[in-house]
């Protein structure tokens, strides 16, 4: 199938489900800490999976220069539309790209590659995505891979309660999870790390919704908003500490190209 065409149908509804949630606004903030840590104004980042746009607007306001990239052309016009509103187009470029279609980008010597918020989890062959990865940065460039992971106590212990057992146990099937006809995997950290050796070497991994709840409890968290801001801190004051980053609903992990 046109592995677009899920992301097509979600693109007018992602800004409202995720992006303005208030789970979603505490994990992507997690992570924007990271990229502001790690990238500096002047610098270039290749964006794979950019969905709506949000990550590239908010490096291209720090100065970063942004390609954002996707597979789904409505995804790709949401961005634009956000770049244009926001006064920032002639920081960011937009191509139409796979994720696997790595080898096509001109030009290479970025300073990063970022994928958040699961574009990795789409993807069969992260090996082959680790090669085109480190083909396309600089030496001492960061690859910023915010993933889903295996293992979510948050998603055993809502799933289990909500009597849907399947569901609970649904990350740790052996060969992934179908979703709107895609195969949806979730690789450990080792195997990230793994798939993108030896062109780059692991330097952090911290987690994105160990302790803060996974998007869909939304409506749990609209009843619980001190609670949630609670463990929203608790998680920035420990996300890199073991076992938390194994325990999240998505992991960032951050490797360095050699």
């Amino acid at each position: 199938m046109n592995l677009a065409l899920p992301f097509d149908a979600l693109a007018g509804d992602y800004d409202r489900s995720f992006t303005m949630s208030t789970i979603g606004r505490h994990m992507r903030a997690a992570v924007w800490r990271r990229l502001d840590a790690v990238f500096q104004p002047g610098d270039r980042v290749l964006e794979l999976n950019c969905g709506s746009g949000e990550d590239a607007v908010h490096l291209a306001r720090r100065g970063v220069r942004v390609v954002a990239t996707d597979s789904s052309p409505c995804m790709l016009d949401k961005a634009r539309e956000k770049l244009a509103r926001a006064g920032l187009t002639a920081m960011v470029d937009f191509e139409q790209l796979a994720i696997e279609d790595l080898s096509s980008v001109r030009p290479r010597g970025f300073d990063g590659v970022l994928s958040n918020f699961g574009g990795l989890n789409c993807v069969e062959d992260l090996a082959a995505v680790g090669c085109g990865a480190a083909a396309v940065s600089r030496p001492g460039g960061r690859a910023m891979l915010c993933v889903m992971g295996p293992a979510v106590p948050w998603e055993w212990a809502w799933y289990l309660g909500h009597g849907k057992p399947g569901k609970a146990v649904r990350r740790l099937r052996r060969g992934g999870v179908n979703w709107r006809g895609l195969t949806i995997r979730y690789p450990a950290i080792g195997t990230v790390r793994r798939a993108f050796a030896p062109g780059f070497v692991q330097r952090r991994v911290s987690a994105v919704g160990a302790l803060v709840p996974p998007p869909y409890t939304q409506a749990w968290a609209e009843r619980h908003p001190g609670l949630l801001a609670g463990l929203a801190w608790l998680e920035r004051q420990t996300e890199a500490i073991r076992p938390l980053p194994w325990l999240a609903d998505h992991y960032l992990i951050e490797l360095e190209r050699l």
